[in-house]
């Protein structure tokens, strides 16, 4: 089949008629009035998103086509529409609280955890390690037109081989349960562990890539990092936190088109809690979290200790070395995916995905910049450009109505008047 073949066919295929729907229907809905910001390309005024069957037919501006007469109108004057957050770095399940542990991997957990994400305008989540089952099970459940809460994407379990045949063997298993990428750590955790060696990590990234599936390292030191993209690596799932990056790492990175993915928020919930952090009287924290999980980390016993942490003076230090260096690669041209490694307690599922851009924004990058960093880059940096984080053509509709332009100003992306997947409004709190 030729390369325009295959593509018509693909086309023909994304905006095929789901079965269960056959009865319902045209399935079009027509969102109209909007200033729509796509993802890619500029943005749109007094737009027309039409919509068949939870996915995108067509984007543009309302005088430039026809609305569909069987069309479910949207009436969207005066708003804001962006696509769905993606973050490529978080971890869905194995959390309740302040607890961690495979009794929190359940099928209502891992679907709560959704929602809630979803709420937050955060409608795509890739789980990068330590999935199990209901990761799975709702991973498998992310196609349909039925969706309510963010599709997931999963990595499984996170390779840890201390020899190639090891990364061999559980590479293949955790292709075997379905992972969607494969996630890897180079990291002794200032010398508290072993690091996975060289010889190894390009043994996980070279059997992945046979398998068609994508690495995501988590990484801290710079020396680490530019042995990662020589090997292959395509994802640099945190800030390099060491020591300034420098011309060599951003070439490398530029030429073989390696993402980095900050996760700024992830040193910042290391030390927060040493006192009580302002965003504890934030409306739009409060609205989600559980009282007794603020009340508990008020706690002064618990403060004191994380105080006097080693750990998390180092993340102080860190978090500075990231900001920075975060400025330059994207200054650089380096491809920037959002990501928070949300999920772990006191690492807020969806408030901190907010936070992570204002972070984005406040280290350097414009609110536009940041916002394509959580939408259309994370989705192709992680391997899913056309189907998520962007509204065109054959994409899912997912999309977020805001009340004011985040472009202006990136706290904007709070005044959420709807979230929307797959064309299906999401329930509100």
């Amino acid at each position: 089949m030729s390369r325009g073949a295959g593509r018509r066919a693909l086309a023909i295929l994304l905006l095929a008629v789901p079965a269960a729907a056959q009865d319902e229907g045209s399935g079009r809905q027509a969102f109209l009035g909007a200033r729509i910001l796509p993802g890619s390309g500029e943005p749109i005024d007094d737009g027309a998103l039409l919509v068949r069957y939870g996915r995108v037919t067509s984007v543009g501006p309302r005088w430039a086509g026809e609305i569909p007469a069987d069309a479910e109108v949207v009436d969207l004057s005066g708003k804001f529409v962006v696509p769905g957050l993606v973050d490529a770095h978080a971890h869905v399940g194995g959390t309740q609280g302040l607890e961690s542990g495979d009794q929190h991997h359940t099928d209502e957990i891992v679907a709560d955890q959704l929602a809630r994400y979803a709420r937050y305008g955060v409608t795509s989540v890739f789980s990068l390690g330590g999935d199990r089952g209901p990761g799975f099970r709702a991973a498998s459940r992310r196609e349909s037109f039925e969706i309510d809460r963010a599709r997931l994407f999963v990595a499984g379990p996170v390779v840890e081989a201390a020899t190639p045949a090891e990364a061999e063997r559980e590479v293949e298993r955790a292709a075997g349960l379905g992972a969607d990428l494969i996630k890897i750590r180079v990291d002794d955790f200032f010398d508290t562990r072993d690091k996975m060696p060289p010889h190894v990590f390009r043994a996980v990234i070279e059997s992945a890539h046979a398998r068609g599936l994508r690495v995501a390292a988590h990484v801290y030191e710079l020396e680490d990092a530019k042995a990662l993209v020589e090997a292959g690596a395509d994802l640099l799932a945190h800030s390099v936190r060491d020591r300034e990056v420098d011309d060599e790492l951003i070439g490398l990175m530029r030429a073989r088109d390696v993402c980095l993915c900050p996760t700024l928020t992830r040193d910042v919930s290391v030390f927060a809690y040493a006192e009580r952090p302002a965003f504890f009287d934030d409306p739009f924290f409060l609205a989600e979290v559980d009282p007794a999980v603020v009340a508990a980390l008020e706690d002064p016993a618990r403060q004191r200790g994380v105080a006097a942490d080693e750990t998390a003076a180092r993340a102080r230090e860190a978090l500075e070395i990231a900001r920075r260096n975060l400025a330059r690669l994207a200054d650089s041209g380096v491809p920037i995916a959002f990501g928070t490694d949300s999920g772990p307690p006191g690492r807020f599922q969806g408030f901190f995905e907010h936070l992570e851009l204002e972070m984005m924004v406040a280290a350097g990058l414009t609110p536009a910049r940041a916002l394509q960093a959580a939408t259309v880059d994370a989705a192709r940096c992680a391997g899913h450009a056309g189907r998520i984080g962007a509204l065109e053509p054959g994409a899912w509709a997912d999309f977020v109505v805001l009340d004011a332009d985040p472009a202006a100003d990136i706290r904007n992306l709070r005044r959420i008047d709807s979230v929307w997947i797959a064309g299906r409004r999401v329930a509100g709190r």
